[in-house]
């Protein structure tokens, strides 16, 4: 991963966006993207609703 970026891994919290889904099946996952920069959003889709990422 050193190429890609940084991995942190953390007791999860309250703080973390995908607490709330923790035990939960992935429902969906998708992703939009541009050409000249790579992925731009991340989404995954559980029961209880989902979570996305912007960069």
């Amino acid at each position: 991963m050193a190429d890609s970026g940084r991995v942190e891994v953390a007791p999860i919290s309250g703080e973390t966006p995908l607490a709330d889904h923790l035990g939960e099946t992935v429902l969906a996952v998708s992703e939009e993207g541009a050409p000249n920069s790579g992925r731009i959003a991340l989404e995954i889709t559980f029961d209880s609703g989902r979570v996305r990422w912007e960069t």
